[in-house]
C-alpha cells in the first residue's frame, strides 16, 4: 500500500476526504526535524573485547573440564564471533574448544556472507547440501583429541543440532554449557557503556513522545511516535507496547479496541538496541486531568516496590531475595499474597543485556547471588484487574558499591517520565 505524500494528503483535505489522515502520518519526519542522534560516539564490540571473551571461556572450560562448546546462530554466536546470522534447518554453528582457534560450519553457499561479519580468528568449514553438518562438528572433534571429550551445549542449541552431533560422535559426552550464561551475565564496561546509551536513546524518546500524545489515539499511534523518536535519535526499536485504560491491567496487554481518553492511565513499555545491547523502560501516566486518588494510590505504591528492590539488590544477594522483599512489601499494603490479583502477578525483574530477557530473573527462589556487572530490570507492577494497571521499568546494573541506574525512576505522577 503506498502512504500518500504532505501535498496528497493537504488535497485530500481540501476536498474533505481527511479521514485517512492519522497521528503516524509525518511521524519520522516530525522526529527527525526535532531530534538529534545520541549514539555518534559509540564504541561497538571490537576484537580486542572478542578475544577477552574467548579467553575467559576458554579459562573456565578447562577449569570445569569442558573440551568443546557448540552454538548455534543468536546473540550467543554474536557475542562470541560476531556473526550475524539466523536459524534455519541448515545448521550453522560456532565450535569453541578449550585451546586453539574456534570453528564455524555453515553451508557452502553462505560462506561469503558469514565471512562479512565473521569478527574473530576462526577456521571455517563448509558443507554442501547433501552432506552432513554434524560430520563437520565430529571430525574437528576428532581432529582434536575430543571424540570421547565433555562438550557444552548452549541453552538455546536446537534439538536437531544435538542429536545430530551424538549420531556422528557417539561417545562424546554432551552436557549443558556453563560458561555461555556465566559471561554473558556479567556485562564488561564495554557493554554497560552500550547499555547506557541504550537507555538514554529510550528515555529521550519517551519525553519527546509524552507531550504529544492526545485523546483518540491508539497503541499503534502512540507507538509509531515512540519509532520515530527512536529512530531519530540513533536506536533500533526492539518493541514498543503501550496499554490504554482497562488494559493496562494486563502486564502484556488486551486485544480489545483501545484509545487514549481523559482520565485514564497509559502505560508504555518500550525498547531500543544500541550497538547490540537493549534497554527496557516502562512508564505510566494519566491523560488530561488530574489523577484520581486510587490512581495515585497505587502509582506512589509502585515506585516504593522499585525503591525497595534497589535497596535489596546487594553484592551476594540471592537474586529471588529482591522479588521477595518487594512482594512482602506489598502484602503489607493489602495486594495479593503472591502473585494473587489486585498485585504483582510477575517476576519483580529480568536480566538483559544483548536480549531483552536473558538469565538470571529476580523471582521468587532464583538462588544466584548478585554480582558485578550483572544487569536488570526492574518493575514491580500492580495490577487492578477491570480497573487499570501501573508499571515503572528502570534497569540496574550491579557494581563494587552497589546497584546502579541505567535510567532514574520518575519522581511522581505528575512527572511521571523522569
Amino acid at each position: 500500500m503506498l502512504t500518500p505524500d504532505r501535498r496528497t494528503l493537504l488535497g485530500y483535505a481540501a476536498a474533505g476526504i481527511a479521514a485517512a489522515v492519522t497521528p503516524r502520518l509525518f511521524a519520522q519526519e516530525r522526529a527527525a526535524e526535532a531530534l538529534t542522534s545520541l549514539t555518534q560516539g559509540i564504541t561497538p564490540i571490537g576484537p580486542a573485547e572478542r578475544a577477552d571473551r574467548l579467553s575467559r571461556a576458554q579459562a573456565m572450560m578447562q577449569a570445569q573440564g569442558i573440551d568443546a562448546l557448540l552454538i548455534e546462530p543468536g546473540a550467543s554466536l554474536i557475542y562470541y564471533s560476531g556473526v550475524r546470522w539466523w536459524r534455519s534447518e541448515r545448521l550453522t554453528a560456532l565450535v569453541i574448544p578449550a585451546s586453539g582457534a574456534p570453528l564455524i560450519i555453515c553451508p557452502s553457499f553462505e560462506k561469503p556472507s558469514i565471512d562479512e561479519s565473521l569478527g574473530i580468528p576462526a577456521e571455517v568449514r563448509v558443507w554442501q547440501e547433501h552432506e552432513s553438518p554434524h560430520a563437520l562438528v565430529a571430525a574437528f572433534l576428532t581432529e582434536k583429541g575430543l571424540a570421547k571429550g565433555r562438550i557444552g551445549i548452549e541453552e538455546t542449541v536446537r534439538y536437531f543440532a544435538v542429536d545430530g552431533l551424538k549420531a556422528a560422535l557417539p561417545q562424546a559426552r554432551l552436557t549443558t554449557d556453563p560458561v555461555t550464561r556465566a559471561l554473558r551475565m556479567r556485562k564488561t564496561p564495554a557493554e554497560i557503556a552500550l547499555m547506557q546509551v541504550a537507555a538514554n536513546v529510550t528515555l529521550a524518546a519517551y519525553r519527546w513522545t509524552y507531550p504529544q500524545v492526545k485523546a483518540g489515539m491508539t497503541p499503534a499511534d502512540i507507538g509509531a511516535l515512540m519509532t520515530a523518536a527512536t529512530t531519530a535519535l540513533g536506536g533500533k526499536t526492539e518493541f514498543n507496547l503501550v496499554l490504554l485504560g482497562e488494559a493496562a491491567a494486563y502486564p502484556h496487554g488486551s486485544g480489545k479496541p483501545q484509545a487514549v481518553r481523559a482520565g485514564e492511565v497509559v502505560l508504555m513499555d518500550c525498547g531500543c538496541t544500541v550497538g547490540d545491547y537493549q534497554s527496557d523502560i516502562s512508564r505510566t501516566f494519566v491523560y488530561g486531568a488530574t489523577s484520581s486518588a486510587q490512581q495515585r494510590t497505587v502509582w506512589n505504591d509502585v515506585a516504593q516496590g522499585q525503591g525497595i528492590a534497589f535497596a535489596a539488590a546487594k553484592l551476594g544477594t540471592p537474586a529471588g531475595a529482591v522479588d521477595d522483599a518487594v512482594r512482602a512489601h506489598y502484602e503489607s499494603r493489602g495486594y495479593g499474597p503472591g502473585y494473587a490479583l489486585p498485585g504483582l502477578s510477575h517476576r519483580t525483574g529480568h536480566g538483559i543485556g544483548m536480549e531483552g530477557h536473558e538469565p538470571v530473573n529476580l523471582v521468587h527462589g532464583e538462588t544466584t547471588r548478585l554480582d558485578v556487572g550483572m544487569c536488570f530490570s526492574n518493575e514491580p507492577g500492580l495490577y487492578l484487574p477491570g480497573t487499570m494497571g501501573v508499571r515503572m521499568e528502570d534497569c540496574f546494573h550491579m557494581t563494587a558499591q552497589g546497584p546502579v541506574w541505567f535510567s532514574k525512576p520518575p519522581v511522581s505522577i505528575e512527572e511521571p517520565i523522569g
